[in-house]
C-alpha cells in the first residue's frame, strides 16, 4: 500500500466523526440492529455483531451505548426494517466509486444518491460496474504511536493468526485478511492490548487514477462530501489517489 496508507483518510474522517459524533452513533446504532436481527444479540456467535462493536469502539463510542444497543435491538428484532444497498457509479476523471448504504426507504436513498453523483458530474453505473477493480479484504489500522508492540512481533502475532499481508508506513500499521478471517486476527490482537484504529472488511483498489484537473478534484471531492453527509451512507470506497 506504498504511497495509498489509508491511515491519513481515517484520522480525517474520525475528526469529523468526532464533530458529529451524533451521525456516527447513529449509522452504528443501524449496524448493531440490523447485525443482532441477523445473528442474534451474542458476539460470540455473531461475527457481524463482533465486526460492528469492534468498529464502534474504535469510533470511541462507549461500551454502555453499545450494550443499550444490542439490548434495544434484540428486544424490537421485529421492528428493525433497514437493509443494505450498495451503488457503484463513475466519477470525474475516470475515477470508480462504490456507495453502501443501510436504509429504510430505498426510494428516499435512491434519490439521494443519484443526486450526489450529478452534482459532482459523475455517474450512477450498473451493479458490478466498478466493483471489479477492487478487493473485497478484511483491514486493520494501527496507529503506530499508540501501538507498544516492535513491527516484527506484531507482524508475526498477526500472521500466526491468520493475516494475509502485514505493511509499515511511517505512522502505522496495516494488516490485510481474508474477511471471513478478520474477527480471528482481530480477536488475538485484542487479547494481546494492540490498539485498533479501524477494523473492517472493505474494499481496496487494485489501482488508483490520479486526477490533476482542479475542476474534476472540486466535482469528485463534491460528491464525497455530500456522500459522507448522507445518514443512509455506510462506507464510500473509490480509487481516486488523493
Amino acid at each position: 500500500m506504498s504511497g495509498h496508507s489509508k491511515f491519513a483518510n481515517i484520522k480525517h474522517k474520525k475528526e469529523k466523526n468526532d464533530a458529529a459524533k451524533g451521525k456516527i452513533f447513529t449509522i452504528i446504532g443501524r449496524e448493531l440492529a440490523v447485525a443482532v436481527k441477523e445473528g442474534g444479540p451474542d458476539p460470540a456467535n455473531n461475527f457481524r455483531l463482533a465486526a460492528v462493536i469492534a468498529k464502534a469502539k474504535a469510533n470511541n463510542m462507549p461500551n454502555d451505548t453499545i450494550e443499550r444497543g444490542i439490548k434495544k435491538a434484540a428486544g424490537d428484532v421485529g421492528n428493525v426494517n433497514y437493509e443494505y444497498i450498495t451503488y457503484e457509479g463513475y466519477g470525474p476523471g475516470g475515477t470508480a466509486i462504490i456507495v453502501d448504504t443501510l436504509t429504510d426507504n430505498k426510494n428516499r436513498t435512491a434519490a439521494n444518491i443519484r443526486s450526489a453523483f450529478s452534482k459532482g458530474q459523475g455517474n450512477i453505473g450498473t451493479p458490478g460496474c466498478v466493483s471489479f477493480m477492487f478487493d473485497k479484504r478484511g483491514q486493520i489500522i494501527i496507529d503506530r504511536e499508540e501501538c507498544d508492540q516492535e513491527a516484527d512481533d506484531l507482524m508475526m502475532l498477526a500472521l500466526d493468526a491468520g493475516a494475509e499481508d502485514f505493511s509499515e508506513e511511517e505512522d502505522s500499521f496495516e494488516i490485510l485478511t481474508d474477511p471471513d478471517s478478520l474477527e480471528e486476527v482481530r480477536e488475538a490482537l485484542e487479547k494481546a492490548g494492540v490498539p485498533m484504529m479501524s477494523c473492517e472488511v472493505t474494499m481496496i483498489p487494485q489501482n488508483y487514477v490520479e486526477v490533476t484537473d482542479e475542476t474534476l478534484v472540486k466535482n469528485l471531492q463534491r460528491i464525497l462530501d455530500i456522500l459522507d453527509e448522507d445518514d443512509d451512507v455506510q462506507n464510500v470506497y473509490h480509487n481516486w489517489d488523493e
